[in-house]
């Protein structure tokens, strides 16, 4: 019994580590999403260009 207090704050301490883990994890894939997007959108755009260039110069 004397070790009670202390194993419930072991428990309440790893329970909010594994949130905030949570939530690391959901800004490095809101960033990574937003880099992918950033990316696709700009190649995209350069692709479109390069390629109606090409087609004009057929």
């Amino acid at each position: 019994m004397k070790n009670l207090p202390a194993k419930i704050i072991g428990a309440v301490v790893a329970t909010k580590e594994r949130g905030a883990t949570a939530v690391e994890y959901g800004i490095m894939v809101a960033l990574i999403a937003a880099v992918i997007i950033t990316v696709v959108t700009t190649l995209g755009g350069n692709l479109s260009t390069m390629f109606s260039n090409v087609a004009n110069k057929i």
